[in-house]
Formats: structure tokens, C-alpha cells, sequence
């Protein structure tokens, strides 16, 4: 019989899940690996500049923030030659926005996104953006690969709206997710419609919610300009440093932790049981772009 060893990771990973067990009940599994995975990267930049004093988004920052986190990681000098290793001109790609009112994906990273995508060798008539459309849209329906990008946010069933939760409307029943704070939405992405589809996801933070009471509330008073976006490949790892730092935001705010209600397990959850990404800020490698005032993290 296979002799079972849990590795450093394990441990690590343990610590996340011990600590939502005590405070949750939650039935964590930890596994053994035969050896060591590399941290996943997570680029975070910000630009001071990226919207001006009457909340006007600066598309030519916004492309140049874009260009920047996908150059840096993929390794790549020039953005375009960056976007052709995960993007083929054969493929048919959808891009996953968010359209909720008072705080959708803004026009402007929606229009760069398609640009690259264009760049990379796409037809135009081969590219889709929505959300709330996916299951009836013929790009989404016949997609190769999806490019995934929302704002963050509180959220009234999930602790949190991040690239995990974006997948929820390709979905046939959405309110089957919402049961335990959202604990299993990592499932959507084990549908055929997304499964192993995602390149891309960005988790935009150009002016975060950090707090809300109930199912549509919204007041710009827990909004703040962070002007930054967060960029990669793993959802997971993405909504754990978005997680993070509106945690931070929220004790500078209060003045002390306020935990969110309900707490977003969702995301360790999604690493833990359903192996989607990465949840533990240990394994992940934040590297930091920009502007760096009141940077939090």
C-alpha cells in the first residue's frame, strides 16, 4: 500500500482549514502530495492615475496596467506576444464580465481585454463579452477559452464577490449554489461549459465594496479609490489576496476586525475539497506593481 506523507504544503494548507473547522465546522479533508507545487503568482498593480477626481476611468492607464501584469506573468517583453501563449487564433473566447448595477466591470477593461484578444489573432466575431446571457450566448455555448473579469466586492451570500463567484451564472439553477454561505460554488467550474476553459482571470479593485447590509445593498461611502487590479491564472489565489485586503480595509475603516457576514469560505473551500486553486497566501506569490501608497497588502 502507498505509504501517506503530508508535506509542507499540507501543513500549511492546514492551518487554513483547521482554523475555519474550529470557527465554521467545516469538513476538511487534508491530502498528501507526493511533492512540493511552485507558488502561484498573483500581479497586483495600481496606478494613481487610472481615475481621475470625477470617477472617470483612464482607458489608456488601464491598458497600460493590463500590458504590464501580463507581461510580468508570462514573462514576456511585449503584451501581445504575452497573450498569444494562452490565447490561439482558433479559439472562440468569451469574456466573463459582471453586470451588477452599482458596481459592474467597467466598459473600459472590457474594451481592452477584447483588444489583446483581437491582438492575439481572433476574429472579432469570434469574441463574446456578457454575463447574465452566458447560457444562451453562441460564443459562450461554443467557447474554447474564457477570459474571466469582475469587480470585488461584499456579497450577501458569499461573504464575497470575486472570480470564484463570477462563474455563477453559467449555472442552470444559480440559488442551488447559495446554500452554506456559497460553500460549493467552486462546483460551477467542474461544468462542461467552463471546465478547464479559463485563461485569464482578473479581479478588478479600482474601487472595492468593503462592506454592505443585505442582498442588493450598495453605498458608496464603503467604496474607496484603491486603483488597482488584481491578475492571473488561478481564481482561487486571486479572491484569497482580494479577500485579504479587504479584511484590511475593513479593520482600518472600523478600527478593529469586523469579520464578514457571512464569512467567505468559500474560497478555501474551493481549494481544499474542490482542488480549483490556491487558497493559502503562503503558496502564492504576490508581486507588487505601481503605485504604492496605502497599499494595505
Amino acid at each position: 500500500m502507498k505509504k501517506n506523507v503530508i508535506t509542507r504544503r499540507d501543513f500549511l494548507r492546514g492551518s487554513v482549514a483547521t482554523t475555519l473547522a474550529v470557527t465554521m465546522g467545516l469538513p476538511l479533508e487534508i491530502k498528501a502530495e507526493e511533492e512540493a507545487k511552485k507558488k502561484t503568482k498573483v500581479i497586483l498593480i495600481r496606478d494613481a492615475d487610472v481615475i481621475d477626481k470625477r470617477g472617470n476611468i483612464n482607458s489608456k492607464v488601464i491598458q497600460r496596467m493590463l500590458d504590464k501584469s501580463v507581461t510580468t506573468l508570462f514573462r514576456k517583453k511585449d503584451p501581445v506576444e504575452a497573450w498569444k501563449i494562452f490565447i490561439k487564433p482558433d479559439d472562440i473566447v468569451g469574456i466573463k464580465s459582471n453586470a451588477w448595477g452599482p458596481l459592474p466591470t467597467p466598459k473600459e477593461i472590457e474594451s481592452v481585454l477584447k483588444k489583446r484578444i483581437i491582438d492575439a489573432g481572433v476574429p472579432e466575431g469570434n469574441i463574446g463579452i456578457d454575463d447574465r446571457g452566458v447560457l444562451k450566448n453562441r460564443i459562450f455555448l461554443n467557447s474554447t477559452a474564457l477570459v474571466n473579469v469582475r469587480p470585488l466586492r461584499t456579497h450577501h451570500w458569499s461573504g464575497v464577490g470575486g472570480c470564484i463567484k463570477n462563474y455563477i451564472m453559467f449555472a442552470p439553477s444559480p440559488p442551488f449554489y447559495h446554500p452554506d454561505s456559497c460553500a460549493n460554488l467552486a462546483a460551477v467550474w467542474k461544468l462542461p461549459i467552463v471546465q478547464d476553459k479559463t485563461r485569464l482571470n482578473v479581479l478588478v479593485l479600482l474601487t472595492p465594496l468593503f462592506h454592505g447590509i443585505g442582498a442588493h445593498h450598495f453605498d458608496s461611502t464603503y467604496t474607496w479609490p484603491y486603483k488597482g487590479i488584481l491578475v492571473g491564472t488561478d481564481p482561487v489565489a486571486l479572491d484569497a489576496v482580494g479577500l485579504k485586503i479587504l479584511e484590511l480595509k475593513r479593520r482600518a475603516y472600523f478600527g478593529e476586525d469586523v469579520f464578514l457576514k457571512p464569512p467567505a469560505k468559500h474560497i478555501a473551500i474551493a481549494d481544499i475539497k474542490h482542488k480549483l486553486g490556491t487558497s493559502d497566501l503562503k503558496e502564492i506569490e504576490l508581486l507588487k506593481l505601481g503605485w504604492m501608497e496605502e497599499i494595505l497588502i
